[in-house]
């Protein structure tokens, strides 16, 4: 098979951020120097290829990962622009599942913020190599030195100047690669030809001290080198790429480059780093899986001769061609009319049409081989997560957890006409994103929505609108509370006996339930020594169990973080079934949880503001009155304050617009999700009997 790049040759990363911080301008530059557009878009403008979405270009924000494929220097990189929003994080976390190496973007003048921290810990989870690019060098209070140190300090990694800037704010005119001591000046306005000089005599100083801070970085990485060094002889510039890649795919250093993707000054470099630094698909640890037919652990070597095997992370409803389903061939090569097994789901899929994606343009391909990202379409039982492989070598990779809803909205169509096409529609953007969750509120019939975030909801409804031509009337946010118990109870001895003509039912079990650890959910433990309890009925005891925690004592909210162990109990030779044992399990549970002190938890998210420092009373004064937990306070450049505080989720409803009117426009905030905290009496008493009122 002719490959159109080796596969050392290929590389696949993501360009990850804090919002508003230049990753989508950065992208267009990326496709622009590429050859791939021969114009740059603006994000302001709504002209930009990766946001395609109306809701994109409407809000000037990402909304849904976009996947393109460019070129550069006789190398394939494949890019996703993700979004920066926290209502979004699923995209983040989803593309970096399945991504070789990320492009950190920092806003210069902010630093690290809220959201970069989140997208840097997703990427640890995964392991993913990162360079950092600190943007927006010619805004107004850019400071390269400050936002590369806050890397280090916020972010605990370790970040390896590659650049320094020429000036700063208006002055800003370029950047010194101190790799090659060379001055580096854009010359026209576009970006597209750049000029490498001599460094100015003005920077010669300053050159010097962080050229040899550098490289001191670097040999560090190397035993051999650093002897050298400490002899005083300079390892050479190849000598140096060479350790530095094997450094940053390792994850023990960041190369970090500066620059203004808005002024079209710095993305050349980035790309070139991308190539030197980043790892391709030969470069990563081989994937591994479980093999479903032998539940032994097998690897996938990134090898076109190996069995095909890929992931799917991400689920599509074009308007124009169907379903698609994203996926990242790990080994293999992916051929159209080939049938392929989901191991996941122990179905089989028939390959029919294989493409390229270009953000919503579309290709179509024979096949793609190892460590390359493609979509296919019209799969029928295959969502994000779930594996696609050789049906004579089947393996299950591991799959992508997102989190849960914290925000829940009841929604309702308009007309009769509407009612069948709500439910598609809620029944498709489901499939899309993991993290919009749809129900049936049991009391009042009602159809409940969850997400991430008003912002995340409030799109999804403008989805239905616009996508599906779906009139519907949305209910105030509610927000998802949790049940949780507060005490041991040692022994809930229950027995279910029914007589009804015939048969019987009858189950007994003894349980104990006490507070389990938080974000452990319900955790299942059996103790039953010497069958009394048959090993067959022990799972239905776990299943009722699990089925009862759904609906809470309280007010019907799920139970989280109670640890139950099952120790004793009793069957019937004639009368016992599976059934029987889970209703016990189920009736046990909620005896056990009535017993336990049972309170009600709400979602604590973490949140700070920027404001003028005259408005920090104002600001903190209003997030005190909303049940804050001030943490921190912090001066930022040109008089400006960041403010942390942990706040209940159900006290930040409007508060976008409550901060603009207490801060004449000036403040904005950022918050997500940090935890689940027990809710005040006072306050669980409103909530509930405005739950019981409905």
């Amino acid at each position: 098979m002719a490959r159109s790049f080796p596969i050392d040759k290929v590389r696949n990363i993501g360009i990850i951020a804090h919002i508003d911080a230049g990753k989508t301008t950065t992208t267009e530059r990326v496709l622009f120097y590429t050859g791939k557009t021969h114009r740059i878009g603006s994000v302001d403008d709504g002209t930009t290829v990766t946001d395609w979405m109306e809701q994109e270009r409407e809000r000037g924000i990402t909304i849904v990962s976009a996947a393109v494929t460019a070129e550069w220097n006789g190398y394939q990189i494949n890019v996703i622009d993700t979004p920066g929003h926290i209502d979004f994080t699923a995209e983040v976390q989803r593309s970096l599942r399945v991504l070789d190496g990320g492009v950190v973007v920092f806003d210069a003048v902010q630093g690290v913020e809220p959201q970069s921290e989140t997208v840097w810990r997703q990427a640890d989870r995964y392991g993913v190599p990162r360079i950092c690019f600190i943007n927006k060098m010619d805004r107004t209070g850019a400071d390269f030195y400050r936002s590369a140190d806050m890397i280090r300090t916020r972010l605990g990694a370790n970040p390896v100047y590659m650049q320094i800037p020429m000036g700063a704010e208006s002055r800003f005119e370029g950047m010194i690669d101190l790799l090659t001591n060379e001055a580096i000046y854009w010359t026209d306005p576009s970006g597209r030809t750049f000029e490498r000089k001599p460094v100015p005599d003005t920077y010669k100083d300053q050159v010097a001290e962080y050229r040899a801070k550098m490289i001191e970085h670097i040999v560090e990485n190397d035993d051999e080198l650093m002897g050298l060094y400490l002899e005083g002889k300079e390892p050479s510039i190849e000598q140096l790429r060479a350790i530095l890649r094997q450094a940053t795919i390792a994850g023990k250093v960041c190369p970090v480059f500066c620059g203004s993707a808005l002024k079209n000054k710095g993305v050349q470099p980035v790309l070139d780093a991308v190539i030197d630094y980043l790892p391709s698909p030969i470069d990563i640890p081989s994937v591994k899986g479980l093999n479903p037919e032998t539940d032994q652990e097998e690897e996938r070597k990134a090898s076109d001769d190996a069995p095909v095997s890929a992931l799917v992370f991400k689920i599509v409803a074009d308007p124009y061609v169907g379903r698609l389903a994203y996926f990242r061939v790990y080994s293999g090569v992916l051929k159209t009319g080939t049938n392929l097994t989901n191991s996941t789901k122990d179905k089989r899929e028939r390959i029919s049409r294989v493409i390229r994606m270009y953000a919503d343009r579309r290709e179509d391909v024979d096949e793609v081989p190892a460590g390359d990202i493609a979509a296919v379409l019209a799969l029928k039982n295959t969502f994000t997560g779930d594996t696609l492989c050789d049906p004579d070598k089947p393996i299950a990779l591991e799959n992508i957890s997102f989190p849960d809803p914290v925000i829940h909205i009841a929604i309702e169509p308009k007309s009769t006409a509407d009612q069948d096409k709500m439910g598609e529609a809620l029944r498709r953007l489901a499939e899309e994103d993991p993290t919009f969750k749809v129900r049936s509120d049991e009391q009042t019939g009602q159809t409940i929505i969850g997400g991430m975030g008003e912002l995340h909801l409030e799109v999804l409804v403008d989805r239905m609108l616009r996508e599906y031509k779906v009139q519907a009337n949305v209910g105030r946010p509610r927000v998802a509370y949790r049940e949780s118990v507060t005490k041991s109870v040692q022994k809930v001895d229950l027995k279910y006996a029914k007589q009804s003509g015939g048969h019987g039912q009858f189950a007994h079990v003894v349980i104990s339930v006490e507070p389990g650890d938080p974000g452990s959910g319900i955790t299942f433990e059996n103790d039953i020594v010497g069958g009394s309890i048959p090993k067959e009925y022990i799972n239905p005891v776990e299943k009722g169990i699990r089925e009862a925690a759904e609906n809470g004592v309280l007010a019907g909210y799920p139970v989280v973080d109670v640890k139950v162990t099952l120790f004793d109990g009793s069957a019937h030779d004639v009368d016992s079934s599976e059934m029987a044992f889970k209703i016990a399990g189920s009736m046990a549970f909620k005896d056990g949880v009535m017993r336990a002190g049972p309170v009600l938890l709400e979602p604590m998210m973490r949140v700070e503001v920027i404001a003028p420092e005259e408005y920090t009373g104002d600001v903190l004064g209003d997030l005190s009155s909303r049940r804050a937990s001030i943490e921190s306070m912090e001066p930022r450049i040109g008089n400006v304050q960041a403010v942390k505080a942990k706040v209940p989720l159900a006290e930040m409803f409007g508060y976008a617009t409550d901060i603009r009117s207490k801060t004449q426009g000036r403040g904005v905030y950022s918050m997500e999700f940090d935890h689940y905290a027990q809710v005040p009496t006072n306050v669980a008493e409103a909530v509930l009997s405005g739950k019981n009122k409905k």
